[in-house]
C-alpha cells in the first residue's frame, strides 16, 4: 500500500461509518482534470486538429519526441484511472498519482527543454497546474487512506 499504517494508529468512528463530501467533490474535480487532459492527448494525435492551438502549443507538440509523448500518456491517463479507482475507494489510486506525477515531470523535461519563451498562462497551465495537480493527488490519497475512506 502506498501508506502504510503503524500499530498504534487505529480508524476513529466518524470515518468508518461515511466519507466526507469533500472527498467525492475534490475525486470529481480532479477525474474531469485528467480527463480533459486524456481528451487533449487524443486531440494532439490528429495533426489536423493542431490549427486550433496557439503557436507555442503547436511547437511543443510537433517537436516532441517520442518519450515526451508516451510521459504525456502517463500523465493523463494514469492520473484519470487513478481518480476513477480513487472514487471507487481502492488504495492503488495512490500508485497511478505516483506514475502520473512522474508522467508529467518526464513531459515538463521536454516541455521547458526546448527553449520557448512563455507567457504567464502558459507557465501556469502547461508547467505548474499540472504538476501541482499530479502532487495534491499523490498527497490526497494518502490523506484519504489514512482516514480509511479508501483501502
Amino acid at each position: 500500500k502506498c501508506i502504510k499504517k503503524n500499530k498504534g494508529d487505529a480508524v476513529s468512528d466518524e470515518n468508518v461509518g461515511g466519507i466526507h463530501w469533500s472527498f467525492w467533490v475534490i475525486g470529481s474535480v480532479a477525474l474531469v482534470w485528467n480527463v480533459m487532459g486524456a481528451i487533449n492527448f487524443i486531440v494532439q494525435m490528429n495533426p489536423d486538429a493542431l490549427n486550433v492551438y496557439r503557436e507555442s502549443e503547436r511547437m511543443i507538440i510537433e517537436g516532441r519526441p517520442i518519450w515526451a509523448t508516451v510521459g504525456f500518456a502517463i500523465a493523463v491517463f494514469g492520473g484519470s484511472l487513478g481518480c476513477f479507482l480513487l472514487l471507487l475507494k481502492k488504495s492503488a489510486a495512490c500508485y497511478l498519482f505516483i506514475a502520473s506525477l512522474l508522467g508529467v515531470i518526464v513531459t515538463m523535461i521536454n516541455t521547458l527543454g526546448i527553449g520557448i519563451e512563455f507567457g504567464i498562462g502558459e507557465i501556469l497551465g502547461i508547467v505548474l497546474m499540472p504538476v501541482v495537480v499530479a502532487v495534491f493527488l499523490i498527497w490526497y490519497s494518502k490523506l484519504t487512506e489514512r482516514k480509511g475512506w479508501i483501502r
